[in-house]
C-alpha cells in the first residue's frame, strides 16, 4: 500500500504540474520535482551561453528562493547542459569540491528543444545520498519535458511579440500611407504617414470614412466609386489617382491608391502615396506648354514666318526654294546682304520642317570673342579654362533633335571651322576640356553676307567646309531688287510700330513711297524698318511723311554709299531749288547735317550728350567723317 500511496502522490504532483501556467509554472515544477525525488533542493534553469545559466525557479528546504545566474565551470550541471543526464547518488562534494560543499546526492536532466539543442536543465540535490527509482527518473523526464515545452512557448511568444512590434513599427513608421478600412470604408487603423497626408489625428481615425473625403465634383466622385467597386469585385486596384479633401485645412490633395481585401473578408488593406506635388507640377507643365505654344504662335506672327511680306519674283523664288528644302534635313547655306532677313528665312525653314516642335538654336559667330566661339558651339567642362566655373552645354547639345542656325558663319576662324566640319560629317563632338564624345542629331542652317568663294581663295575659309554647308544654297535678293515689295513692307512696319509709339497712321504720303522706291537701301529691310519706326516717332500727322533729309541722314551710318544714293536724294528735293551737285549732293547734305548737330552739342563729340551719339556713330568714325568733309570748329567760326 505504501508503494501505491507514493505512486498516487507522484500522479497528483504530475497533474498539478500539468495545470500550472505562466509565471507560476517553473516554481511549481521545482517544488513538485523536489517532492517527487525526496530531495531537499531543486532548480530549473535557462541557458544564457555555453558557460552560464540563469535560474527560472529555485526551491530549497520547503520554500522558493530568489533566482540568480551562475557559471557552469566546476559544477555537475556542466555535463547536463552538454546534453547528458547526470546522476551522483553520493560523494558529490568529493567530485566537485569548489562548488558542491555540503551536498552528497545530485540528479540533473537537460531541457531539450525539438531541434536537439539544450534550452536549460532541471536538477535536484541533497545533503544526503540521493538514490533514484525508475519512477522518479520518469517523473524527472516528464517534468523536464514540461519545462522545455514552456520555454519553447515563451520563446515563440517573445519572438511573436518582437515580430508584431517590428511589423507595428513598419506599419506605423512606414513612409507609405497604410489604412485598414471596413467594408463601408470606415477607418479601422491608419499609420502616421496616412494621418499626416490626410490631415487627421489618432482620435479622428475611428470617425473617418474614406468615401466621404472625395470632393463633390462628378469626376472625383466617379473615380472614388470606380475604385471601391473594384475592391467589391475582389480585384486589386492598380494605382488609381484619387482627389481628396484634407481633413484639417480643406485643401485638395491627390493620392495614388492601391487596395485589396484582407483574406478574412472583413476589411480592406489600403496603401497610398501623396502625389499632390506631381499632379500640380504636371498641371503647371501642361499650362506652360500651352502658354509656350501660344507664345510660339505669337512669336511666329511677330516674325511673320509663314507670311513673309512681299510678292516680288525674287522673293517668290526664295520662298519656293524654302518650301522645297524645309521638309528635308539638308544643310542650307543662306547668303544675302546685311538686313535682308537671313534669320527670318532660317526660322521659316525650321518651322516648316519635321523638326518644328524641336529647339531652334541660333548663334551669331561674329558676336562672340573668338576664344569663346568653340565653347559656345560645343560646351565646356568645369575648369576647362579660366572662368569655366561649371560645366556648360554648348549650342549643338541644346539643338539636339532640332536646328542650329549659325549666323555670320564666314567669321569663324580656321581652327573652329575644322571642328565644325567634323560635326557636319560625323554628328559628334567633344566639349572643351573633355575627351568624351557626344552624339547629336542636328540640322545645320548657316548664313553669311561674305563671299565665301573669295574667302576660300584668300585662305580664310575651308573649301571642304564650304561644300558641306553649300548643300542647298539660298540667295536672298537685296531690297533694291524688290522695289515692288517696299510699299507692302512699309505698311507692315507701320502697323507693327504705330501702336508701340502711340501714333495713329491712316496712310503713307505718296511722295514718301516714291522716295523709298528710289533709295538704294544699303541696310536693306532692317534699314527700312528702323527708318519707319524713327519716322513714326517724329511724325505728328495721320499721314506718314518722311522729310528728304532723313534719307540723307541714313548715309551717315556707312562709309561707302551705293552709286544711286545721290539721284535718290535729288528726287526728294523740292522743285525749284538749285540742282547742282555742290548744293544738293550727298556730301553737302552730310556736311550740313553734321555741322548742325555739332553746333547743338557745342562741338562736344564724345559722351552721352555728344554729337557721335546723336549721329549714331562712333567718335572715331565721326572724326574721320569730319576730316573727309573738311569740317573743323575753326573753319565754322570763320564762316560764321
Amino acid at each position: 500500500m505504501a508503494g501505491d500511496d507514493a505512486l498516487d502522490e507522484l500522479q497528483l504532483l504530475a497533474q498539478a504540474a500539468a495545470r500550472a501556467r505562466g509565471d507560476a509554472l517553473f516554481p511549481a515544477l521545482a517544488q513538485y520535482i523536489a517532492k517527487a525525488t525526496n530531495a531537499s533542493e531543486s532548480l530549473i534553469s535557462q541557458s544564457i551561453d555555453k558557460n552560464h545559466v540563469r535560474t527560472l525557479a529555485v526551491y530549497a528546504h520547503g520554500a522558493s528562493e530568489p533566482n540568480y545566474e551562475y557559471a557552469l565551470d566546476g559544477t555537475p550541471c556542466a555535463a547536463v547542459l552538454a546534453g547528458d543526464i547526470v546522476h551522483h547518488e553520493s560523494g558529490l562534494a568529493d567530485r566537485f569540491p569548489l562548488t558542491s560543499q555540503g551536498y552528497a546526492g545530485y540528479y540533473g536532466v537537460p531541457l531539450m528543444d525539438t531541434d536537439g539543442s539544450v534550452l536549460g536543465h532541471l536538477c535536484v540535490y541533497d545533503a544526503s545520498a540521493l538514490p533514484m527509482s525508475q519512477r522518479q527518473r520518469v517523473y524527472c523526464d516528464i517534468f523536464a519535458g514540461r519545462a522545455a515545452s514552456e520555454l519553447q512557448r515563451l520563446r515563440a511568444e517573445s519572438e511573436l511579440r518582437a515580430t508584431e512590434e517590428r511589423f507595428r513599427d513598419l506599419f506605423d513608421e512606414a513612409p507609405i500611407a497604410y489604412v485598414h478600412e471596413g467594408l463601408d470604408s470606415r477607418f479601422i487603423r491608419a499609420n502616421k504617414t496616412a494621418m499626416r497626408v490626410l490631415g487627421i489625428k489618432p482620435e479622428d481615425v475611428p470617425h473617418m470614412v474614406g468615401k466621404d473625403m472625395a470632393p463633390k465634383t462628378p469626376e472625383a466622385q466617379a473615380r472614388m466609386q470606380q475604385a471601391f467597386e473594384s475592391i467589391g469585385k475582389g480585384a486589386d486596384t492598380s494605382g488609381v489617382v484619387l482627389e481628396l479633401i484634407r481633413h484639417n485645412d480643406g485643401k485638395h490633395i491627390f493620392i495614388q491608391w492601391w487596395s485589396r481585401p484582407d483574406p478574412s473578408g472583413t476589411y480592406t488593406r489600403t496603401m497610398f502615396v501623396d502625389i499632390t506635388e506631381r499632379v500640380l507640377m504636371e498641371r503647371e507643365q501642361a499650362r506652360l506648354q500651352a502658354q509656350n505654344r501660344y507664345l510660339q504662335e505669337e512669336i511666329k506672327s511677330v516674325h511673320n514666318f509663314d507670311e513673309i511680306v512681299g510678292g516680288s519674283p525674287g522673293l517668290v523664288r526664295v520662298l519656293e526654294n524654302v518650301s522645297r528644302v524645309a521638309p528635308t534635313d539638308a544643310t542650307v547655306l543662306i547668303w544675302g546682304e546685311t538686313g535682308t532677313g537671313k534669320e527670318l528665312i532660317a526660322r521659316a525653314i525650321h518651322s516648316s520642317g519635321r523638326r518644328a516642335d524641336k529647339p531652334f538654336i541660333k548663334l551669331n559667330c561674329a558676336a562672340l570673342p573668338q576664344g569663346l566661339v568653340e565653347s559656345e558651339l560645343f560646351g565646356h567642362e568645369k575648369g576647362a579654362f579660366s572662368g569655366a566655373l561649371a560645366r556648360r552645354e554648348g549650342r549643338f547639345e541644346l539643338a539636339n533633335g532640332g536646328t542650329i542656325f549659325l549666323d555670320e558663319i564666314g567669321e569663324l576662324k580656321l581652327e573652329t571651322q575644322a571642328k565644325l566640319l567634323r560635326v557636319l560629317q560625323e554628328q559628334e563632338f567633344e566639349r572643351v576640356g573633355s575627351s568624351a564624345t557626344i552624339k547629336v542629331d542636328v540640322r545645320i542652317v548657316a548664313a553669311t553676307n561674305r563671299d565665301l568663294r573669295k574667302a576660300i581663295r584668300a585662305g580664310e575659309f575651308r573649301e571642304d567646309l564650304y561644300y558641306r554647308l553649300n548643300v542647298f544654297p539660298v540667295e536672298l535678293p537685296p531690297l533694291r531688287s524688290r522695289v515692288e515689295d517696299i510699299p507692302l513692307l512699309v505698311q507692315f512696319f507701320v502697323q507693327k510700330y504705330a501702336p508701340r509709339v502711340g501714333r495713329r497712321v491712316d496712310g503713307v504720303d505718296p511722295d514718301t513711297l516714291i522716295a523709298f522706291t528710289r533709295y538704294p537701301w544699303p541696310g536693306n529691310i532692317r534699314e527700312l524698318e528702323n527708318l519707319v519706326e524713327r519716322a513714326l516717332i517724329l511724325n505728328t500727322s495721320s499721314i506718314l511723311k518722311i522729310p528728304p533729309e532723313m534719307l540723307a541722314m541714313q548715309t551717315t551710318d556707312v562709309d561707302g554709299m551705293h552709286p544711286s544714293i545721290t539721284p535718290a536724294i535729288r528726287a526728294t528735293t523740292p522743285a525749284g531749288e538749285p540742282d547742282d551737285t555742290e548744293s544738293t549732293g550727298l556730301h553737302h547734305v552730310q556736311r550740313e547735317h553734321i555741322l548742325r548737330v555739332l553746333q547743338t552739342t557745342h562741338w562736344v563729340i564724345e559722351g552721352q550728350t555728344g554729337a557721335a551719339i546723336k549721329l549714331g556713330m562712333k567718335p572715331a568714325t565721326l572724326r574721320h567723317r569730319m576730316k573727309k568733309l573738311g569740317i573743323s570748329r575753326a573753319q565754322a567760326s570763320q564762316g560764321a
